[in-house]
């Protein structure tokens, strides 16, 4: 019996030592965690960098055909026959509408022979004119015959030239019966039928022709940037001026500057430009509102950095620039933005910045940056 009793006393005994050791190491474990550094704030950086990037002015425009026609009848007479089909492309001189030309060339016909009879008329007063001189050199005839006689001939001469300009105005007539394309372009829907009587003065549209290649963007600039562009356009530079959709993501087209307006529209400040598309895939179509990005010039050797790496405390912006590990708020210079890249100066290029975790991150907090430094994009503007 006492040999269980003190068997049982040295177990417990054992156990006691064995729970002192365990909760001696479990504190030593704690004061090693206490002594160790905090974890940083874990970050994206990203890297400023050295380029080039536009300066552009963004407006809305609206496309313009450089050449529209509303075509109407010079003429009265009744449709015979129209040949353009709806949405036909046209080059000039295409035909389209013809009108009943046969009141014209009847009146064509007269003024014709009326023309050829004077003609004869005037052929026989020169050869009479040509008998009295040879007369009167022979001291034949009197004077006053010959003197009546060259005034005759000039009589005729005149009525010549009037028979022909009828024919020539008449000519004209029968050519107005047949019309044609003034210009190259697309026609719209028909507006005339065969049958249908046109006249000259009701002014009724025949067809429509618009010109889609090339074609014209015309936007506004405001007063306050005019100067910046008219000192390009003065030093021989060709502005560029791309063309996006409604929503302002995806460039339709790029065409350049072509002129300016004269005077400043004193209700909105602006004055109106004018661009010229080639369109040759038709990207662009009359009276289509697009959204506009001039390119005024482009800032050559700046520093750029992702706008997103920028912060803002009220009228001030800063970024947190990456030293050993640790951030550091910067006071930085913004100027142009494009394409999601900012200039800013109070950096140099190759200085790391923080770029995510703002909520987080403070003057001189320790950081771990957890990808790999992120380059902004400098190849997004071209030089004009």
């Amino acid at each position: 019996m006492r040999v269980i009793l003190w068997s049982l006393l040295l177990l417990a005994l054992a156990l006691t030592f064995l729970l002192i050791l365990r909760h001696h190491e479990n504190a030593k474990k704690a004061a090693a965690l206490a002594l160790r550094p905090a974890p940083g704030i874990a970050i994206t950086s990203a890297t400023a960098q050295k380029g080039n990037i536009g300066v552009y002015l963004d407006a809305i425009g609206t496309v313009t055909p450089v050449y529209t026609n509303s075509i109407t009848s010079q003429v009265d007479g009744l449709v015979v026959a129209v040949q353009y089909t709806e949405g036909q492309r046209l080059r000039k001189g295409d035909p389209l509408v013809d009108i009943d030309p046969r009141p014209y060339r009847a009146t064509l016909l007269q003024a014709q022979g009326a023309l050829e009879r004077d003609q004869n008329l005037l052929a026989q007063a020169q050869m009479d004119l040509e008998r009295y001189r040879a007369a009167w050199a022979r001291n034949a005839i009197a004077k006053q015959l010959l003197d009546d006689q060259e005034k005759l001939v000039q009589q005729d001469e005149g009525t010549v030239k009037n028979d022909q300009g009828t024919v020539q105005y008449d000519q004209i007539q029968v050519d107005y019966c047949h019309i044609t394309a003034p210009i190259a372009g697309r026609v719209g829907l028909r507006l005339v039928d065969p049958g249908n009587v046109v006249q000259s003065a009701a002014s009724v549209t025949l067809a429509l022709i618009t010109q889609l290649e090339p074609i014209t963007v015309i936007f506004t600039i405001p007063e306050d940037n005019l100067g910046q562009v008219e000192a390009r356009l003065r030093k021989g530079a060709k502005l560029t001026v791309d063309a996006f959709d409604r929503t302002g993501q995806t460039k339709i087209a790029s065409g350049t500057l072509l002129t300016i307006d004269n005077q400043i529209d004193t209700t909105t400040g602006t004055v109106k430009g004018r661009s010229l598309f080639d369109n040759t895939n038709d990207a662009l179509f009359p009276n289509q509102f697009v959204n506009t990005r001039l390119l005024v010039n482009t800032l050559q050797g700046v520093t750029l950095i992702p706008s997103s790496a920028i912060q803002h405390n009220g009228q001030a912006s800063f970024v947190y620039l990456i030293q050993n590990n640790t951030a550091h708020m910067r006071s930085v210079t913004l100027g142009v933005t494009n394409g999601g890249v900012t200039q800013a100066d109070g950096i140099n290029p190759g200085d790391v910045v923080a770029d995510s975790s703002f909520d987080k991150l403070q003057d001189n907090v320790a950081v771990v940056i957890s990808n790999k430094p992120v380059t902004a994009n400098t190849g997004g503007a071209k030089a004009p």
